[in-house]
């Protein structure tokens, strides 16, 4: 007869179930997040500070001034009085020094070149800090599960903006033409506004986890979020109609508000002359005719106020305080610059203000961008002190 057991031993002897496992989420690859965060936020300030000096470059005329395209050797600037006369020589070839700035000095010549110079130079800060940082997480296996590819299309858009750029300034090179052309500039402008957009997107996501981006996706509310991203793509048009404006200095022709040297719609607004006495087609009125093309970039400039007051409005309709608040900063933005823009027009596009107006797109558009990410992705508070 078999021995009788305890019911203690059957328990001891048993094997430990095995603990329970998190799901696909937890299990991902969160990589160094903090780290290409704060990478990510340097390349961010590192483009804006580019679109700032490219509205400098473009208000001082200083585009031009470099009239070849050299990713590599065109990092070193003239360092001999026989290497700046050659720049200035090749300058004087164009079409923007014998029709505009004809007798320039060479001491004239030199306050443009570096401006320019400038701007080529930081693009090429821009592409090194961002393929030391790519590479180096790539080597490290620090990138997080599913951003090898985003972090890569940054680095892709960065490089076909440098030739976007060249692009634009061969415009300005040959003809009748002594600045470069606007829609040229409005593309590149665009483009340094996808990617400077990409990048605080980028930045959202990783401040925190996938699990937590996860849950609080449950709690989206999808028509904020649809109203803020129209009024994303409309303020990314209002940008690009702005570089359309600077493209042609129609921010200059018109120094009266609200209305347009006392009239609600300029006249002529359809004429732009061939040259030999006559107009082009009327087409050609919405990119070159200066009181047309700021006429539409203040009736935008309205619509886009009142669809953003609609989308603050709604935004303090949500739950979340952290998506009130980013509501409440993107409508003082907002108003700010629609003020910036007034003083613009006023001022004869003074540089400071111009710039000012400039750097509040950029300002505006994140604080946008923002409001979408919260109302995608909520900020949840505890039940004690109400909903964050």
């Amino acid at each position: 007869m078999a021995a009788k057991r305890s019911i203690f031993e059957e328990v001891a002897g048993a094997e430990k179930p095995a603990a329970p496992q998190g799901g696909m989420i937890a299990r991902r690859n969160e990589g160094a997040r903090g780290a290409i965060r704060v990478w990510l936020m340097l390349l961010f300030a590192l483009v804006m500070v580019m679109i700032a000096v490219g509205g400098m470059t473009r208000l001082t005329d200083s585009g031009l001034s470099i009239t070849e395209w050299r990713p590599v050797t065109g990092a070193l600037p003239p360092l001999s009085a026989e290497a700046w006369t050659a720049e200035f020589e090749k300058y004087r070839q164009i079409p923007q020094y014998q029709l505009l700035n004809a007798g320039m000095s060479l001491e004239e010549f030199k306050a443009i070149y570096w401006w320019e110079w400038g701007h080529r130079q930081l693009g090429r800060v821009i592409g090194l800090v961002w393929a030391l940082g790519f590479f180096g997480f790539l080597a490290a296996r620090k990138i997080p599960s599913g951003w090898t590819g985003r972090l890569a299309l940054l680095g892709v858009l960065g490089g076909l903006q440098g030739a976007i750029g060249w692009w634009m300034v061969a415009s300005g090179l040959t003809g009748q033409m002594v600045s470069v052309a606007s829609y040229r500039l409005a593309v590149h402008l665009g483009l340094a506004f996808v990617i400077l957009g990409l990048i605080a997107w980028y930045v959202f996501l990783l401040g925190r986890s996938e699990a937590g981006l996860l849950q609080a996706r449950r709690a989206r509310e999808d028509k904020l979020f649809r109203m803020s991203t129209g009024l994303m793509h409309f303020a990314f048009l209002q940008i690009v109609l702005g570089a359309l404006v600077a493209g042609i200095d129609a921010g200059r022709g018109f120094p009266t508000w609200p209305l347009m040297n006392g009239q609600f719609f300029p006249a002529d607004a359809f004429y732009v002359p061939d040259g030999q006495g006559g107009s082009l087609p009327v087409w050609h009125a919405f990119f070159e005719n200066p009181g047309l093309v700021q006429f539409i970039h203040r009736v935008s400039g309205y619509l886009l106020f009142i669809f953003g007051v609609v989308v603050w409005l709604r935004g303090r309709r949500s739950p979340h305080g952290s998506t009130r608040r980013a509501a409440d900063w993107m409508a003082v933005m907002l108003f700010g610059q629609v003020v910036l823009g007034i003083g613009a027009v006023v001022t004869a596009a003074q540089l400071h203000v111009a710039i000012s107006h400039q750097i509040g797109a950029v300002a505006l558009f994140v604080l946008i961008l923002r409001l979408r990410h919260l109302a995608l992705y909520p900020r949840q508070g505890s039940i004690r002190g109400g909903k964050a």
